[in-house]
């Protein structure tokens, strides 16, 4: 079996250090915002170049809070793509906005400058671009809107931590960015936990208040706030990971330019890269009209494979209806034909070769 992610592979390189640490947080009982999710916050913003990095419960909670802290309400458009985890629309709608889909580049999968500026209206109040699958979006031209029309930008940044465009890490371009440590991502925990961004003293001020019930003293409560600060267990291995990194994000980039290097040659489109930034490839995402016979011999090896995503937001059931007048057409393509193929730093040569072998067999019997 080769899987998506090798976590087994990743937790055995890094099992002493992370038993040790968790070990003695159970011994000195500090369960709750104590010194490894201090500690993790201040080595957070320092490797993301940031003033501020406040752990939060999720990825989810991380865009969140950086909405409401960034004024975003009821009845503003927040422009954002439909090629995304639903979780970035969540996050919209928890704040009573209303999330604005628009198209995407297809060549890199994410947010269409283009399409964002057609789409503003007096309405639109914020962009949230998405650093799809680890690539970074075009910042330069998101900036620039924001700045013209003066909007705040919010960055998705859950799949690219690690990623870079203009010597600035995703996520740290904006008023704010939210990133998730789901288990799988480039930097993952061992269970949920998220982690907002931001320059600002108000942003953060206003984040750390919300994460923990709406409160800055202990029982007094200014506000209407959360339960979502990271926990002290998960912050103990993400410190671990942090440490490595950059190393997990070379190994990827190893593994997904030599899967392209190898299937150079086969009726199928790979992943681009557009040179602006650098892609950390969360997942390695690649085109092709015979999607189905590709991951069923994939299957048949026990190689795992997945399709991210079949279903763009503004089709899916919860948005069918206020989203009945949209037309995607790249979008909608891309997520017919899109499958993604294990990814990880520790997929060997060997299993890259074994994994393209099956896909040229079908492509190029």
């Amino acid at each position: 079996m080769i899987p998506m992610v090798n976590l087994k592979a990743q937790y055995v390189e890094i099992k002493d250090e992370v038993e040790r640490g968790l070990a003695e947080t159970i011994e000195n009982c500090a369960f709750i915002l104590g010194p490894n999710v201090q500690a993790f916050e201040k080595e957070a913003a320092s490797y993301l170049g940031v003033k501020h990095a406040i752990g939060v419960a999720s990825g989810t909670d991380a865009l969140h809070l950086a909405l409401i802290a960034e004024g975003i309400g009821a009845g503003d458009e927040v422009i954002t793509s439909a090629f995304t985890f639903i979780a970035t629309a969540e996050a919209i709608k928890y704040v009573g906005a209303i999330p604005v889909f628009v198209d995407i580049d297809p060549r890199t999968f994410n947010i269409s400058p283009e399409a964002i500026e057609s789409a503003i209206t007096s309405k639109t109040k914020a962009i949230m671009p998405v650093h799809l699958f680890g690539q970074p979006a075009d910042m330069t031209e998101i900036l620039q809107l924001c700045e013209q029309y003066q909007l705040k930008l919010i960055e998705d940044a859950c799949q690219s931590f690690g990623a870079s465009i203009n010597g600035k890490q995703t996520g740290a371009i904006g008023h704010a960015g939210g990133y998730s440590f789901f288990p799988s991502k480039n930097l993952g925990a061992f269970g949920d936990g998220g982690l907002v961004v931001t320059n600002s003293d108000e942003t953060a001020a206003k984040i750390k208040q919300l994460r923990n019930h709406g409160s800055n003293v202990r029982y007094y409560h200014d506000v209407i706030g959360y339960n979502s600060r990271l926990d002290e267990m998960q912050a103990v291995i993400l410190r671990a990971k942090l440490k490595r990194i950059d190393q997990y994000n070379q190994g990827r980039r190893h593994v997904a330019h030599l899967y392209s290097e190898l299937m150079a040659d086969l009726p199928l489109i790979t992943p681009y890269e557009d040179g602006l930034g650098v892609h950390v490839y969360h997942q390695y995402t690649l085109l092709s009209d015979r999607r189905d016979a590709i991951m069923q011999a994939l299957q048949d090896h026990q190689i795992g494979c997945a399709v991210y995503y079949p279903v763009p937001l503004h089709q899916q059931n919860v948005f069918k209806e206020e989203c009945a007048d949209i037309s995607l057409p790249v979008t909608e393509h891309v997520s017919t034909t899109c499958f993604s193929l294990p990814i990880c730093p520790f997929l060997s040569d060997e299993d890259i070769h074994k994994i393209v072998d099956i896909i040229r067999g079908v492509l190029k019997p």
